[in-house]
């Protein structure tokens, strides 16, 4: 394999890879929508132990 066909090989999979990483977490980091009809889960931001 030629020099130039071995560096845009390996552009072209870290390009793709990249994207799917960043896609990947921008999926992650999406807050869950509620369904029509189903209660919104409200924040705990302590724990109550009455």
């Amino acid at each position: 394999m030629k020099t130039s066909a071995l560096i845009l090989m390996l552009a072209s999979y870290i390009t793709v890879t990249a994207v799917t990483i960043y896609f990947f977490i921008m999926v992650l980091k999406t807050p869950h929508k509620p369904d029509e009809g189903e209660e919104p889960i409200p924040e705990v931001k302590s724990f109550d132990v009455t």
